[in-house]
């Protein structure tokens, strides 16, 4: 069971890391190779994929699980518009231009409408997980923590990527 796991993590990794690499490439070479909504949604599917594999649903925990797929493309495709958003914020000028033109209030107005709708979403995600949680084993959520963690770390090992390269640019 356990190399069931680690399997399924590898080759989620596997399948993740030329995004990372290209989206730390794209933000440091000019957006040459940007990522695109199908990068996102194949993203999508790898983590709703590499999650049931390792949840091993049983077949009565398997009637719980389409709501939460549901909720989990639904917060990916909103997260998919947000950074759409900013992309275009960001090609249509400078960062220099944005800034003298930026309203303080608008912005602030702009980034709590963001939040809120990623607090809906996250919140929509958590009602559809908790009747399937409720029926996991400990084993099955001892392989959902697993996951969410070696998701969280390849989430930081990018991040960490980005603002090293960051710090080379200045």
């Amino acid at each position: 069971m356990i190399k069931q796991i680690a399997f399924a993590a590898a080759a989620v990794l596997i399948t993740a890391s030329p995004f990372a690499i290209a989206a730390e490439t794209s933000s440091t070479v000019g957006m040459r190779h940007p990522i695109t909504g199908a990068d996102l949604n194949a993203l999508t599917d790898a983590r709703v994929g590499m999650i049931k594999a390792a949840l091993q649903l049983t077949p009565e925990q398997e009637k719980y699980w389409p709501a939460v797929e549901e909720a989990i493309r639904a917060r990916a495709k909103n997260r998919q518009a947000r950074l759409e958003r900013v992309a275009e914020l960001r090609d249509s000028s400078s960062p220099t231009e944005v800034l003298r033109e930026q309203n303080a209030v608008e912005h602030m107005q702009r980034r709590a409408e963001a939040l809120s709708q990623r607090a809906a979403d996250l919140k929509k995600e958590a009602d559809a997980w908790e009747p399937l949680y409720k029926t996991l084993s400990q084993d099955q959520k001892k392989r959902m923590a697993f996951v969410t963690v070696v998701a969280m770390r390849g989430m930081r090992d990018t991040i960490e990527r980005r603002i090293e390269s960051g710090d080379d640019d200045d």
